[in-house]
């Protein structure tokens, strides 16, 4: 059922966009700090050779380089001064609010209002510090390693100046990300850091439209392959939109107050609980706790003696958890669907939504306040849990499968087409409220003209 701001949207006058010059000016700062991204993405870290780089990167393949490779816009592959992308600032933030939710003191100031949130931000990018030079110095380390046992040189000058100038670098390119979105999100339209992860995805995407369609030119790739790739994509992006936009809608009755007419009127309200509560996160989670085994194998199989037994278990994770195999596609699933309840049951409390209902007078009907309202909120959740778990698998293991089968380098899988569909549909929304804005302005000024008229 659509609500009534979703009625009123549908009916704007998309030609007030010509008057909407903050809007505009909004768009057009956005564009430009997502075009300084890109700059940055290609300005390679001192002391690096971009070209050995290249060849060494293309040895590690298929493991979670890959996925942080991705959201980064290639910064990682031609290791730059945002190689690390905003990565450890998400990962920070995961870790304060599953901590917030799970440690006393960090739950109370949680619920201090705006000077817990600041304290909480405050913590997440001190995280988001430690966690880039924790990083960077092992990316720096391992760069050194990793390419003197393939006998490559990527590093001019190796050594602890380096490591320090890598760490120095990296967490800086990090820290003006992180500074940038947040310019993007006060001086720009939409998410800041939600729009950097969603450009360096769509990056990509000429490079690999190019290589499907020379394939297809060339006859390396069935045309019939490339149809069933475009119709699976315009699905899953029809599927995604749908889903993140539907709620289970509760309702929520408050008691009888008086009107300013002096009447006693009972309000009532929704309590909008989304099919997808845990948002992108289980996808992230499971895919990096399974290629984690396998980047370790890659990086740690030219050290170890080729006739051990040790060497034997690496090459077997190596074939059993690559892209596409059965075993991986299947955990790959399992893990979606069990970090859904657990992300779901960490964001959201149903015993402190029942007490804060019953602290403002609501109650759901039929249900009692207290107790039995958290259990049926819990009841409810789950339930929709379900479904938007076996949702997301769908989405997430669709395209490996479609990898499998077929044998395309699909970059485009199903976590980047959440990021890519929920950040537009975001950035879409946002900029239909500033045109609502913009209507209901025009609204008043001719109310006041007539009034001032009678």
């Amino acid at each position: 059922m659509a609500s009534r701001a979703d009625n009123i949207a549908s009916n704007l006058n998309l030609g007030n966009f010509a008057k909407a010059t903050e809007l505009k000016q909004r768009i057009w700062f956005t564009i430009g700090a997502l075009i300084v991204f890109r700059f940055l993405s290609f300005v390679p870290l001192p002391g690096v050779n971009p070209l050995v780089l290249a060849e060494l990167y293309d040895q590690t393949r298929g493991g979670i380089l890959d996925l942080f490779n991705a959201f980064s816009g290639g910064s990682l592959e031609r290791m730059s001064l945002i190689a690390l992308g905003v990565m450890p600032y998400i990962t920070a933030s995961i870790v304060v609010q599953m901590a917030s939710a799970l440690h006393p003191t960090l739950a109370a100031l949680k619920k201090e209002g705006a000077s817990g949130r600041q304290k909480l931000n405050q913590y997440t990018r001190y995280g988001a510090v430690l966690l880039c030079a924790i990083q960077g110095y092992f990316l720096a380390v391992g760069l050194e390693s990793f390419a003197a046992q393939n006998g490559l040189q990527a590093v001019v000058d190796p050594g602890y100046l380096f490591r320090i100038v890598a760490v120095i670098n990296l967490v800086g390119g990090t820290m003006f990300l992180l500074w940038l979105g947040e310019q993007i999100t006060s001086r720009g339209i939409g998410n800041g850091i939600s729009l950097i992860i969603m450009a360096g995805i769509v990056a990509q995407f000429p490079s690999f439209a190019t290589n499907l369609f020379e394939g297809g030119r060339t006859g390396a790739i069935a045309p019939w392959i490339i149809i069933a790739f475009l119709a699976m994509v315009v699905a899953l992006i029809l599927l995604i939109s749908f889903m993140e936009r539907a709620q289970r809608r509760l309702t929520i009755q408050y008691p009888k107050r008086a009107t300013q007419r002096g009447m006693m009127q009972a309000e009532r309200s929704y309590l909008p609980l989304k099919i997808n509560t845990a948002g992108v996160i289980p996808p992230i989670f499971a895919s990096s706790l399974l290629l984690l085994p396998l980047t370790i194998t890659q990086f740690a199989g030219n050290s170890v003696d080729t006739e051990s037994g040790f060497y034997t278990v690496l090459q077997a994770l190596n074939q059993y958890l690559a892209h596409g195999q059965p075993l991986y596609m299947t955990l790959y699933a399992i893990g979606i669907i069990f970090f859904c309840f657990f992300y779901t049951a960490v964001v959201f409390n149903p015993e402190e939504t029942a007490d804060n209902l019953k602290k403002n007078g609501g109650s759901i009907p039929g249900i009692r306040p207290g107790k039995r309202t958290a259990d049926y909120l819990e009841y409810v959740l789950t339930r929709i849990t379900v479904v938007g778990a076996l949702y997301l698998t769908l989405v997430c293991v669709l395209p490996e499968y479609m990898i499998a089968q077929t044998g395309i380098p699909l970059f485009l899988g199903g976590t980047s087409l959440l990021i890519v569909v929920n950040v537009t549909v975001d950035t879409i929304s946002q900029i239909q409220s500033h045109l609502l804005a913009l209507q209901y302005g025009d609204l008043i000024k001719k109310a006041k003209l007539k009034g001032r008229m009678r």
